[in-house]
This record gives structure tokens, sequence and C-alpha cells, in this order.
């Protein structure tokens, strides 16, 4: 396999695990996610959440960088 086809099986196991682990750790409803609702619309926009999962990947992207 050259290096784009194993990069993107990386990225693919790593977005499986983390849906996995969606309902376990709760995330989608932290406390500074912004939920507005008017009526019958709901509009929700995940900033905390955005911010959380974006560490999280980018320390599994570090390590799997720094082991390789």
């Amino acid at each position: 396999m050259n290096g784009l086809s194993k990069a993107l099986m990386v990225i693919g196991g790593i977005i499986f695990l983390i849906g996995l682990l969606m309902p376990l750790l709760h995330l989608g409803k932290l406390p500074g996610d912004i939920l507005i609702k008017k009526g019958s619309t709901t509009f929700y926009f995940p900033v905390v959440t955005s911010i959380v999962v974006s560490i999280i990947l980018s320390l599994i992207l570090y390590f799997i960088g720094r082991f390789r």
C-alpha cells in the first residue's frame, strides 16, 4: 500500500473510534455549546464540543506521527 491509502485507513479508523466513544463520553451536550429554541425551530452550535474533539484529534495524530 502507498502512503495515501494508509493515511486514509488511519483517518477512517480514528473517525470510527470517535463514533464509538461519543455515546460513552457524552460529547455534544457540554456547557458552552449554544442551543437556541424559538417556536418550532432549534439551532444547535457545539462550540466547546468542537474544541474538545479538535484537541483529541490533534493529540492522536501527534502521537501517530511521533511513533511512526
